[in-house]
């Protein structure tokens, strides 16, 4: 029986938010009102905050470039866009 399997947003979102906290200058996913990590259709939305001093464009590639890859591995399906929302620097 052939058939796809299907991953609930929910684990897509926190495989997304564990693939972005392993990445060197990240401090954490910013939660609150529609903030912390949404899933929509195949974009994922990351709210972070960064360790003060790191290049938020290198970190946020290297968010961008990982969590893709992560999620890709995991669901073996690449997301269409991985956006970064820097919300606080230096947590």
């Amino acid at each position: 029986m052939a058939g796809q399997s299907v991953v609930a947003p929910e684990v897509v979102g926190r495989y997304a938010r564990d693939a972005a906290c392993r990445v060197a200058g990240v401090a954490r996913v910013v939660e609150g009102v529609r903030k912390g990590v949404s899933v929509d259709g195949g974009a994922i939305v990351l709210h972070l905050a960064l360790d003060w001093g790191v290049s938020i464009p290198d970190v946020g590639a290297a968010v961008q470039r990982d969590v893709a890859d992560y999620l890709e591995r995991m669901t073996e399906v690449r997301p269409t866009a991985v956006d970064v929302v820097v919300e606080e620097i230096g947590a």
